[in-house]
């Protein structure tokens, strides 16, 4: 049974930093390229970031690129969104998401989801 669990998420004033972290179990990890979407209340959930199975290639969405990164290791079966500069705008619940083929940019490329952890920005 796979699992995707994230945590790290909270209350934050705009201008702060935090980092999320999503642990996998039931799959090989090492294997999927990872992603982190976000979803805000009355929008439809959106591209963030995507990591591929080695960590050599990332992308990012426009609005978070320069702010966001995100990283994987493979020995802990964990990939992180580590945010700076926060904006109240980056308010949402974040999800992780697991693809089997490559960075997917669209939530309909990927495999097995998370269950998301809020983020508040506050201005």
């Amino acid at each position: 049974q796979v699992q995707l669990v994230e945590s790290g998420g909270g209350l934050v004033q705009a201008g702060d930093s935090l980092t999320l972290s999503c642990a996998a179990s039931g799959l090989t990890f090492s294997r999927y390229a990872m992603g982190w979407f976000r979803q805000a209340p009355g929008k439809e959930r959106e591209f963030v970031a995507a990591i591929s199975w080695s960590g050599d290639s990332t992308s990012y969405s426009d609005s978070v690129k320069g702010r966001f990164t995100i990283s994987r290791d493979n020995a802990k079966n964990t990939v992180y969104l580590q945010m700076n500069s926060l904006k109240s705008e980056d308010t949402a619940v974040y999800y992780c998401a697991a693809d089997r083929w490559g960075l997917g940019r669209r939530s309909s490329q990927y495999d097995y989801w998370g269950q998301g952890t809020q983020v508040t920005v506050s201005s």
